[in-house]
């Protein structure tokens, strides 16, 4: 009942608040803005847990920072495939393979192969156990102090945890790489040998038969320790998003996962955007004009004004301050800029708007007349009697 629900949900409008997420299977989950480096929303995201095959995005950042060749070939052995778990996911890695380094990371990240993760940790380090304690440097580095890995793959051992804030952290650390990224956001890649690898997330859309394009990169796990999981990288309303999701039931056919990221894409399209803090033609404040043809000048907004918030977002936050002359007069002329609009939320400056005279201010000779018309009068009686005086001391001489 409740994956008729969801599915409901994915195909219909998500009309809730901004601040209300939807129903989700997983228990733990983070939505961050890469764009503006923000999280936006959380639940239980510092709760230290299994990740599973999330595991495996630090296995493959390590591995691209510490082998410095990644079109070097590799031969597979059998002592890199021992000890791998009988029902671990696997790329289909065989004793003798030759590969590149670079097709053993895709192998790593796309089907989410435990075999290439060996592979990759004994050609980097000589052992899954000496990696493993490069992989914890790694995570001790980015800041991910809740986190502590003992495998290569992410499969339930005791002592193996993270929680969906350190992930975020080692995620956003790892896609600054692009190697990491174009192998993230790649679906499908053929390795040298012919061999093809598949992104995780297709093998669910065959299950599902759902949109996943929206999902520009990806990996996800499962184990029954940690349920199904998975990390999305996302865009909408023009700004990237990281979507991190954990613990979903342990039901690998049902792609809980799959289907709790695509519900939050669609919960950031109606519920997110570019909100308008000043537009076009929006009045802000008028000022005296002095001594012309008109009486004052409307101070209004030249551009629009734009910050991505919630669309409840709270209006009373936003504040536009006028920073410029207070009076104008015919002196003033078309093209002038006399002032700037500065548009703050939450006290953050986020735009600014130089404010152009677009008017042509002429002198008012009447109003003139009418200001300084006691100032002209003493003129005109100092003028008289200077007048007056200089003929006195004209006719004296």
């Amino acid at each position: 009942m409740k994956k008729v629900l969801l599915l409901i949900l994915l195909l219909l409008p998500i009309c809730v608040s901004a601040l209300e997420l939807p129903s989700t299977y997983s228990k733990n989950l983070l939505i961050y803005d890469l764009t503006d480096d923000k999280v936006l929303h959380q639940v239980k995201a510092d709760e230290k847990r299994n990740v599973a095959s999330l595991t495996k995005i630090v296995t493959t950042i390590t591995a691209i920072e510490n082998i410095s060749d990644l079109d070097m070939k590799v031969k597979v052995t059998p002592e890199m495939l021992y000890g791998i778990p009988w029902d671990a996911s696997i790329a289909g890695l065989k004793a003798g393979d030759e590969l590149t380094i670079r097709d053993v990371l895709y192998a790593s990240i796309l089907p989410s192969g435990a075999d290439a993760t060996h592979v990759l940790a004994f050609t980097s380090a000589g052992s899954v156990s000496k990696f493993v304690e490069k992989m914890n440097e790694l995570a001790k580095k980015v800041g991910a102090n809740d986190t502590n890995f003992v495998n290569v793959t992410g499969y339930d051992v005791d002592n193996h945890y993270s929680t969906a804030t350190d992930i975020l952290k080692i995620l956003k650390y790892a896609l600054q790489n692009e190697t990491f990224k174009e192998i993230y956001c790649t679906k499908e890649h053929m390795m040298s040998n012919g061999k093809v690898v598949k992104a995780t997330v297709l093998k669910y859309n065959d299950l599902l038969h759902l949109d996943i394009s929206r999902i520009k990169g990806s990996k996800t796990g499962f184990t029954d320790e940690a349920g199904l999981c998975i990390s999305a990288l996302i865009s909408s309303g023009g700004h990237d998003f990281i979507i991190i999701t954990l613990n979903a039931p342990p039901e690998s056919s049902k792609g809980y996962n799959l289907m709790d990221a695509l519900s939050l894409i669609k919960f950031l399209d109606n519920n997110y955007g570019e909100q308008k803090l000043l537009s076009i033609g929006e009045e802000v404040k008028t000022i005296d004009v002095k001594l012309s043809n008109i009486n004052s000048y409307t101070i209004q907004g030249s551009k629009d004004i734009t910050k991505y918030l919630p669309v409840d977002y709270d209006k009373s936050k936003v504040r536009v301050d006028y920073d410029g002359k207070d009076t104008l007069n015919f002196l003033n002329k078309k093209g002038d800029t006399i002032g700037t609009l500065k548009v703050y939320y939450d006290d953050v400056l986020i735009g600014e708007d130089k404010i152009v005279l677009d008017t042509e201010i002429k002198i008012d000779f009447v109003k003139i007349l009418k200001e300084y018309y006691l100032f002209l009068i003493g003129l005109f009686v100092l003028l008289i009697l200077v007048v007056k005086l200089k003929k006195k001391n004209k006719k004296k001489a």
